[in-house]
């Protein structure tokens, strides 16, 4: 046969180039395979690189522009065609390669065409509302009032163009300098405002980059091109340019930094512990002396409380221990920190002689701060704490560290106590990381996020000046290094080296350091990492944590094989990675991290890995744990995974306190839920009912990070409907129902019968479903607590809720027939893509939506009407009501978005109007037939509407629609139409 097709494509050359064509799809298949895998990782690294991009601009307070938006969409959507491409890859026919050929090379192309795109020479982003600089946080200055006076004259006068703030390590030069930069956001006076760290390790793309950023302008890679585009900025405009921590002389020109003038008006401040430094560079010299005695005092009083000096005996020593902090604003604080709940005259006595032993200690400008501070980490006591705090100094000058990621860092080091759970180990994490804060050791940063901390960069040097002796830490994080240290730095002595987040390409083949007792290496956020040679660990033999994460690696070398000690290795969103060698001989290992890699096959000898307690898994190539493994791994509290999991294996992981994975068969989840009944993991998010497939891409994140979101899980493509009963546990936050087409309504089963917590349910492409919600039924009283609704994709849908008791002319009606507050603890409401729907509220419903403070309809093609009365619905029993009574509805209402719903008439009936003192946005797009808006809004004194106090924006599409709207009172159009804005616009 393979001969008879041979021949056959031999003689089917002679028919030309389209038949050539074709040969060529079908022999290379596998080699066009390869080559769309590999631009697809580039792409997938592009993607890192832009979401970075993403982030940084956000903290600035950009906006992110839609065609990036759409190009994460169009990266997502080829990473889901390539899932596909492989499941065609496994059953292609022998005569259906070629075609798969042509496909693959067309995803070539687009793959191609979608990495040209991101480019994104001209950024990421565009300007939210103009500034001139970034605000940034600030503690209170305490006496340097006159040196911030006198910094702020020369900035404002036309005499000194470049000043020096000059002052040791601690002194509040940066706190000075801090305010200032504030201050100048409140003057028109500077075009830009543009403050950048440079820190001791001084790289000059960073500086470029950052500067960059500021200013909005994505740069050329080349250093000298950086440098000309930013001199071409900069002189264009007026300037204050701000350089924190300069250690050594900076060349402006080779930076890219025009030299200030009289005549072009901008200013240079520079922040150095080094005179010399800033006399170099031309400045002039403001040094900032320590605060005086009383100054101390109160800074002191400030952090410590005022309660110490209730106590007459303690007040003198207290001043002994603020002279001995040397006026040093860093060294008052940190040490008041560690004092603060003090109340014994005795260990205030022991801490002023423990404070006195410390400062006589060392010597020297640097030293001389450290010693104060030394005092503060020794009063941490238990070594492990210490060591915590000294782990801080491994990531990068400046870094903004997340608290969860830190203290998972912490537990992988083994820094914190094993206790019987990992919650109570996480609980303690966050402990030791509170008291780090409030000795003032690390300081609390109000991120994008707010969950960050970090060092102060004199603590930090302190912290890495302890570790330059003994078991030496080797730091060159964050310093966009693009080659691995030279072999002589790898001494023996090294404990720890952190490598992290910096542009290293790989290892050259010939370094293995002899680094015998390090422990931890640590290479992740280094993207285009992509390899290591097999003698590289080959010293390496005391090694415990290394991390990879988030690098370009493809495979690992067989000598990991080899630590036997290691306990932690860590290799999430490591995309390219297709290959682990053997872990059988990795007894110790207690952390594996897999989750988003390429891997095809799990690693050989993973049922070995006994000590397990971590296990997170992901892979496009993968579908499933082999059998046998998951028993084996009985010591396992956290388990992420995406893959197919047994409920019978599962019952065998008794300590399990994190779980994510799917559940294929809706029985097999059955017999799991009613094993551990009442005994759920503390953290959960499952798929149930369907495996793991690419339309669950948007699931990713939750069971990538399933400790930071609420627990939930996903029922997709299950056979449910009136008679079955799914055990649900009591404590589930989220709830999904997908492709469910036995499903009636909500409570047509019991479904919600314990799930008595339930926040958020999300419902979508249930065939069955003709009412959310049927009254006649019971087990409403879970669904009264749900927060946030969603509706979507039901085709059937013809009402919200059915069921409802009319009320009635007749007194023979019981009142006991009114509707429940179903519906009272609802704050968000979305209804999308039900094209049978014409009428969503009827008045009586929308007594229980007073908390109601997100609605959303849209694309349904039928409906009507948004809110409808009796009278409206044609039953003829809503006579007995006055029409000249009106109902004020959704009081809480903040956001309003009518989106496409091509027959909508009318937002809501006669006599019903809506509160708008809550609204924040309004969204009405392609609501042509809408013709009537009731709003009611508070009045003035003279009888005129005004605006809602928290009104932001009113965005419509087109705008020729919102002049034919007619209102109740003809003054609202005037009173809304400033806030008014459309695409046209």
């Amino acid at each position: 046969m393979e001969l008879a097709v041979a021949s056959i494509f031999e003689m089917m050359k002679c028919f030309g180039p389209p038949i050539c064509k074709y040969l060529d799809n079908h022999r290379k298949l596998d080699e066009k395979v390869e080559h769309l895998r590999r631009k697809l990782n580039d792409l997938n690294i592009r993607k890192q690189d832009i979401e970075s991009r993403k982030e940084a601009e956000l903290r600035s307070k950009k906006l992110v522009k839609k065609e990036v938006e759409k190009w994460f969409v169009d990266v997502e959507t080829m990473n889901a065609g390539m899932q596909a491409l492989e499941e065609k890859l496994r059953i292609v026919s022998y005569f259906s390669r070629a075609r798969l050929g042509k496909l693959v090379c067309r995803k070539i192309e687009e793959v191609n065409e979608i990495y040209e795109r991101g480019g994104f020479p001209e950024g990421v982003a565009i300007d939210g509302p103009p500034t001139i600089g970034m605000t940034l946080q600030t503690t209170n200055l305490e006496g340097e009032i006159d040196i911030k006076e006198l910094i702020w004259e020369y900035l404002m006068g036309n005499v000194v163009g470049m000043i020096g703030v000059c002052g040791m390590g601690g002194i509040g030069k940066t706190t000075i300098m801090k305010h200032i930069n504030n201050q100048l956001l409140r003057e028109s006076r500077f075009d830009k405002v543009i403050w950048v760290t440079v820190s001791k390790e001084f790289n000059v793309v960073k500086v470029q980059e950052d500067i960059g950023s500021a200013l909005n302008h994505y740069l050329p890679n080349d250093e000298l091109e950086r440098a000309t585009m930013l001199m071409d900025i900069l002189k264009r405009k007026r300037f204050v340019l701000i350089l924190d921590d300069v250690w050594n002389r900076i060349s402006l020109r080779d930076v890219g930094i025009p030299e200030p003038t009289l005549q072009n008006g901008s200013k240079l401040v520079i922040t150095s512990r080094s005179i010399d430094v800033c006399l170099s560079m031309g400045c002039e010299i403001l040094k900032v002396q320590p605060l005086s005695k009383q100054e101390s005092f109160n800074l002191f009083l400030n952090h410590v409380g005022d309660d110490v000096l209730q106590l007459p005996a303690l007040e003198e020593i207290v001043k002994l221990i603020v002279d001995q902090c040397g006026g040093l604003p860093l060294a008052i604080v940190t040490i008041a920190g560690s004092m603060k709940g003090v109340d014994d005259v005795r260990e205030w006595r022991n801490a002023l002689n423990e404070l006195r032993e410390c400062v006589k200690s060392v010597r020297g400008l640097d030293n001389e701060i450290f010693g104060r501070l030394m005092f503060s980490y020794d009063r941490l006591g238990d070594p492990k704490i210490q060591e915590c705090f000294l782990y801080c100094s491994l990531y990068p000058e400046d870094y903004i560290i997340e608290r969860n990621e830190l203290v998972e860092k912490w537990i992988d080091e083994k820094l914190i106590d094993e206790y019987g759970s990992r919650q109570a180990m996480r609980d303690r994490g966050h402990s030791i990381l509170n008291k780090l804060e409030n000795n003032c050791l690390v300081e609390k940063v109000k991120d994008f996020f707010e969950k960050g901390v970090k060092m102060h960069d004199v603590l930090r040097d302190m912290a890495l000046s302890i570790r330059s002796v003994g078991p030496r830490f080797m730091v060159k994080a964050g310093m966009l290094l693009r080659e691995l240290p030279s072999e002589n730095e790898w001494t023996q002595d090294l404990d720890k080296v952190s490598l992290m987040e910096n542009s290293i390409l790989g290892i050259p083949p010939h370094i293995s350091p002899k680094c015998g007792f390090l422990s931890t290496l640590l290479l992740q956020q280094n993207h285009r990492f992509e390899r290591i040679p097999e003698v590289f660990f080959e010293h390496m033999h005391g090694l415990r944590v290394l991390d990879l994460s988030y690098t370009s690696i493809q495979d690992l070398p067989n000598s990991i094989s080899k630590l036997e000690n290691l306990t932690t290795l860590v290799l999430r969103r490591c995309y390219r990675l297709r290959y682990v060698p053997s872990v059988a001989k990795l007894r110790a290992l207690r952390k594996l991290d897999l989750f988003n890699t390429a891997i095809e096959e799990v690693p050989h000898g993973m049922e070995k890995l006994v000590n397990l307690t971590y296990l997170a898994l992901h892979s496009g190539s993968l579908k499933e744990l082999p059998r046998g493994i998951l028993p084996m791994l009985s010591h396992l509290q956290y388990l992420a995974t995406t893959l197919n999991i047994n409920g019978e294996e599962m019952t065998k992981l008794g300590k399990l306190e994190t779980l994510t994975g799917s559940f294929p068969e809706v029985q097999d989840f059955q017999n799991y839920a009613k094993f551990i009944w009442g005994q759920w993991p503390t953290s959960y998010q499952l798929v149930v009912g369907s495996p793991w497939s690419a339309e669950h891409d948007d699931l990713t994140e939750l069971f990538e990070n399933p400790e930071e979101f609420h627990n939930g899980i996903n029922l997709i493509n299950c056979a449910i409907g009136r008679e079955d009963l799914v055990l649900l546990p009591n404590d589930l936050h989220a709830l999904a129902i997908k492709k469910c087409p036995n499903l009636l309504s909500l409570n047509t089963i019991s479904l919600f019968h314990e799930a008595n917590d339930l926040k958020i349910c999300y419902i979508s492409e249930c065939e069955g479903i003709e009412c959310a919600l049927d009254l006649s039924l019971l087990s409403c009283n879970s669904i009264q607590n749900i927060a946030v609704l969603n509706l979507k994709g039901l085709c059937n849908l013809r009402q919200l809720v059915s069921g409802l008791a009319i009320e009635s002319t007749s007194p023979a009606t019981p009142a006991a027939l009114a509707p429940p507050a179903i519906f009272s603890s609802l704050v968000t409401f979305e209804l999308s893509n039900c094209s049978g729907m014409k009428k969503l509220f009827s008045r009586e419903i929308l007594r229980g939506f007073q908390n109601l403070e997100f609605l959303k309809v849209e694309s349904c093609g039928k409906m009507e009407k948004i809110i409808a009365v009796e009278e409206d619905e044609g039953n003829g029993k809503g006579g007995g009501r006055s029409a000249n009574i009106t109902a004020f509805i959704l009081p809480k209402l903040r956001r309003l978005v009518l989106w496409e719903l091509p027959e909508l008439k009318s937002i809501s009936s006669a006599g019903v109007m809506i509160h708008a003192d809550s609204f924040q946005y309004i969204w009405i797009v392609d609501c042509l037939k809408l013709k009537r808006i009731s709003l009611s809004l508070a009045l003035l004194e003279n009888g005129q509407p005004s605006p809602p106090p928290f009104l932001e924006g009113i965005y419509v599409e087109p705008r020729e629609w919102w002049k034919s709207v007619e209102w109740d009172d003809p003054n609202v159009m005037d009173v809304l139409s400033p806030f008014v804005a459309c695409k046209e616009d």
